[in-house]
């Protein structure tokens, strides 16, 4: 394995200090939002802001990246994401900033798309599930570096966005210096959400509401935080926590999947994600002192937020051929990123009306609406038959962002048609 590495070393460091920057950005901006005063509205709608920019990316950077190639463009992208936050420090604004949002997930996704690409043709088939384990783990541990910087740095501070800037810069030299062969043109995506929902209706709603889950949480979660009365440090170990919950239930949840129907774990998990986000939406806790029974439900929170994206890109693959799971899969990603668009839009009412637990109370009811549905769509078509089904990898969407581009689906081994599997994940902003 050290010898497929060390040809891509250089793209692992930048993506390292890219999600390090991403992990900044993504939890000082809630918590500065609400330092000047920015409406829970207008909060919401920078947080739609980047869910656009970052589904957007996906169809406007492949056709970049055939013009320029993959370094001038990957260079740029994070040119532009640093010049994105140093902007969003110097016009404090929720104009401004919902602009730079937008701005900031079209470069963060076309970054995705680059590296994911990149990784994909260094390495053949056998190695593939170990490469994309190894990119999981740095893309988590930068995004966790990046939300301690707030231990070091005041959010209220320019100081804070120009770490970010920094860290963005950093990301362009590693592979701007690196003699390694550009990789072949990227994927573009085609949508027919008519032919996704004839083929699996559970799983496009429920990646639907899905999406709106993690964007209602990567927008408010550090808002939550805030408003509970959390230090900055018990803020930062919050979103750790719940990256680990998300980490820990990936696996058991998808096996027990590949082991029986799998609206049934849709409908089970829904459901328990609804109660113990219900209850933490009623949860009350010392600020200063939140104890371990807080992060413990944080932690079960965390296991409900995130890995059921594993489980419905997987059942929308049951009834599909091998053949289509890249554009199945892609097309799912693009539902995916229209519902983290609605997420924050709908949380800032639900945080306006309720407080810092209406953040819960919306990613309860949409758990609760995936669990409905899916019970309501096993009424109407039998399960698919285990010899038919495709097997579940322990890869979902990390906190912060949405699951990856379109290009991972070609990294994942799962996608060579002889395989027969499909491996989703997730990705950071």
């Amino acid at each position: 394995m050290t010898r497929q590495i060390l040809p891509i070393l250089a793209l692992f460091t930048s993506t390292f200090f890219l999600l390090t920057g991403g992990g900044v950005q993504w939890i000082v901006l809630p918590i500065r939002a609400q330092m000047e005063a920015f409406s829970t509205d207008a909060i919401g709608i920078i947080g739609f802001g980047w869910a656009t920019g970052f589904t957007a990316g996906c169809l406007i950077v492949p056709r970049i990246v055939r013009r320029v190639g993959h370094v001038r463009a990957f260079s740029s992208l994070l040119a532009l994401a640093a010049i994105a936050i140093l902007v969003t420090a110097m016009a404090v604004n929720p104009v401004a900033w919902f602009a730079m949002r937008v701005i900031g997930g079209l470069c963060f996704s076309g970054s995705y798309m680059i590296i994911e690409s990149w990784l994909n043709e260094r390495v053949g088939n056998e190695q593939r599930g170990a490469l994309f384990a190894i990119y999981a783990m740095i893309t988590m541990a930068g995004v966790m570096t990046g939300q301690y910087v707030i231990l070091f740095v005041d959010p209220g501070s320019q100081a804070a966005f120009m770490v970010a800037g920094i860290l963005f810069a950093l990301a362009i030299l590693p592979t701007a210096l690196s003699t390694a062969q550009s990789p072949q043109a990227l994927t573009e995506v085609r949508l027919n959400i008519v032919e996704l929902y004839r083929n699996s209706p559970a799983a496009l709603i429920g990646i639907f509401l899905a999406g709106s889950i993690a964007g209602s949480w990567q927008s408010f979660a550090p808002v939550f935080g805030t408003m509970s009365g959390l230090s900055n440090v018990n803020v930062a170990n919050v979103m750790a926590i719940v990256m680990v919950g998300s980490m820990l239930f990936q696996y058991p949840m998808g096996r027990i999947s590949d082991r029986m129907d799998r609206r049934i774990v849709m409908v089970a998990v829904g459901l328990a994600g609804a109660f113990i986000c219900g209850f933490a939406a009623i949860y009350r806790f010392d600020g200063d002192n939140p104890g371990w029974l807080f992060f413990g439900l944080m932690m079960l929170a965390g296991g409900f937020i995130y890995p059921i994206y594993t489980v419905l890109v997987a059942h929308a693959n049951d009834h599909a051929d091998p053949a289509d799971y890249v554009h199945v899969s892609a097309s799912m990603y693009l539902i995916y990123g229209m519902g983290s668009m609605a997420g924050p839009v709908i949380t800032a009412r639900t945080t306006a009306l309720f407080g810092a637990g209406g953040m819960f109370m919306t990613i309860a009811a949409m758990n609760a609406m995936i669990a409905g549905y899916a019970a309501w769509r096993m009424t109407r078509r039998s399960r698919v038959r285990p010899d038919e089904t495709t097997s579940v990898q322990p890869i979902a969407p990390l906190p912060g962002q949405t699951p990856q581009t379109p290009q991972t689906f070609e990294l994942m081994p799962s996608i060579d048609p002889e395989m027969a599997e499909f491996p989703p994940t997730e990705n950071y902003g």
